[in-house]
């Protein structure tokens, strides 16, 4: 098992426990785009085809419903792609 599927499983096991920066390799592998916040916002969104993802980036672990919409984005390209 390679060291992307075995972040990717860590993910999926504890949704509550992720970091934005083990998030955001997750996204940037799968060929998502990532567009940084402007002025005022901390939130970074990442965009493939018709799908978007927004993810703070300002606490020390992603909260988990925000991870939950990640994998539910990942999985979706997944069976579309």
């Amino acid at each position: 098992m390679s060291k992307f599927d075995k972040l990717l499983q860590k993910i999926r096991n504890s949704p509550k426990q992720v970091r934005f920066e083990e998030l955001d390799k997750i996204l940037i592998r799968e060929s998502f785009t990532r567009r940084q916040p402007r002025k005022g916002s901390s939130h970074y969104t990442y965009t493939k085809g018709s799908v978007r993802v927004t993810v703070p980036y300002n606490q020390p672990h992603i909260g988990e419903a925000y991870v939950k919409l990640a994998i539910k984005a990942l999985e979706g390209e997944k069976e579309n792609g």
